[in-house]
């Protein structure tokens, strides 16, 4: 149970020195509220697992447009200032909703001969700063209450890095903010093109974290390491990863959604397809988790067809069939019961596209292990379809034994769950 109590991180200790409190009775009192203010914003950090705060890290490290969505006072302002000092990035903090389109696309400025000359576009001075600096965080908060020209503008600089005839340097990472249209002032859904140049995080507190922090210690984002060894790797398995599910389901590469409200999120295009298979191999090189994968992939293409990709690269971890019949008796299974669950009924599969007496005799040897290893209902339906394949003249082996308790016991228990679900069908019937 956290604690509203101040404390100090291991990793990154409190200053040792605190300001000195002012004790003489003349003090102003405005000076003795500004000691406490300083106070009060004395904290520290700590390292701290959070899947959010990894995937935004992660799409920032990836350069590509993050947009963080929630509730207001959630602390999306807040996120992005801490992961602007944890980068070490100067934040540039810009509010779609007060500017004009000219303000992103550029202010037109006279020069002596305009029919020669042209008229150029000026650059706001927040961008000027940005490519004197070279790199920084630049922060566009608000940006579901900008209106649709305001969006128009936004474009260009979301896509290219362009404002005017300026171009920000590739050091500089762009992240916005919005608020639902429903706790929004003034909302405006996001434009299709617009929202489909962005990654969308849906960003929540998690109590533990509000209570640490408000005691003094917030979590601190950390640049995920990336494997130098490993990048070659994972530029092959992303690549693989999107192009086997896109050919296997084609509608799924350009799919505009029908509402207006789902076109202002993240929807599945070439382009967003582009960004998720940068994603998956930023994630492949740096190991995070599926969490933090889930996150991006439904962040940049939906929920629908990004489950679809998670399903594909859970199934390109399957072991070999014919690996598993070569010598299934230290076969390695997968842990996790859903997986295990599709190996056996690929290596079903696999005897069933080539049945023979040895390979039927290892996939029972298999489906003991998979018994003997892991949850023994996992292997009632691929016990149940391998005995419909044997041949008049294969003996039973010995080990379909081992397995016919476990099969009777899971079909006993399917007939009283059958039994009991009609018996209370019919109770609350005569009960109407």
């Amino acid at each position: 149970m956290p604690t509203c109590t101040p404390s100090t991180s291991p990793a990154q200790p409190a200053p040792a020195t605190s300001p000195t409190p002012p004790t003489d009775p003349a003090t102003p009192q405005l000076a003795i509220a500004t000691h406490l203010l300083t106070l009060l914003r004395d904290t520290t950090t700590e390292p701290r697992p959070d899947t959010q705060l990894e995937a935004l890290t992660l799409a920032v490290a990836a350069d590509l447009p993050v947009l963080l969505w929630g509730e207001p006072g959630i602390g999306k302002t807040a996120a992005l200032t801490q992961l602007a000092e944890s980068l070490d990035l100067p934040l540039t903090t810009v509010i779609a909703s007060v500017h004009e389109p000219s303000d992103f696309s550029g202010l037109p400025v006279v020069g002596d001969d305009p029919a020669e000359q042209g008229v150029p576009m000026a650059p706001p001075d927040w961008a000027v700063r940005l490519v004197r600096a070279g790199r920084g965080l630049l922060f566009l908060d608000e940006l579901s209450t900008a209106p649709p020209a305001v969006q128009a503008a936004l474009l260009r600089l979301v896509l290219e890095r362009r404002i005017g005839t300026l171009r920000l340097p590739p050091g500089v990472r762009i992240v916005a903010a919005a608020n639902p249209r429903s706790s929004a002032a003034d909302g405006w859904e996001l434009s299709p093109p617009l929202a489909n140049r962005f990654v969308h995080l849906q960003w929540t507190h998690d109590h533990e974290v509000v209570v640490r922090g408000l005691g003094g210690t917030w979590p601190r984002a950390t640049l995920p390491r990336l494997d130098p060894e490993k990048l070659p790797e994972a530029v092959e398995f992303a690549r693989r990863a999107v192009c086997e599910l896109l050919t296997a389901r084609p509608a799924l590469v350009h799919r505009l959604p029908s509402g207006e409200t789902r076109r202002g999120g993240a929807w599945p295009s070439p382009r967003s397809w582009e960004m998720t298979l940068r994603l998956i191999a930023f994630a492949t090189a740096a190991g995070s988790a599926r969490e933090v994968l889930s996150l991006l992939a439904r962040g940049t293409v939906g929920d629908g067809p990004g489950l679809e990709l998670l399903a594909g690269i859970d199934r390109m971890d399957l072991p070999d069939p014919e690996l598993l019949l070569a010598d299934p008796t230290t076969a390695d299974l997968p842990e996790r019961g859903d997986l295990r669950q599709a190996a056996l009924d690929g290596v079903v599969a696999a005897v069933r596209n080539r049945p023979d007496r040895s390979r039927w005799d290892a996939a029972w040897a298999l489906l003991v292990r998979a018994m003997e290893t892991g949850a023994p209902d996992l292997v009632v339906v691929p016990a149940t379809t391998l005995a419909s394949l044997r041949q008049e003249d294969w003996d039973v082996p010995e080990s379909v034994e081992r397995l016919a308790g476990a099969v009777r016991l899971s079909q006993r228990a399917d007939r009283e769950g059958t039994r009991t679900k009609a018996a209370a069908k019919a109770t609350a019937g005569a009960a109407r």
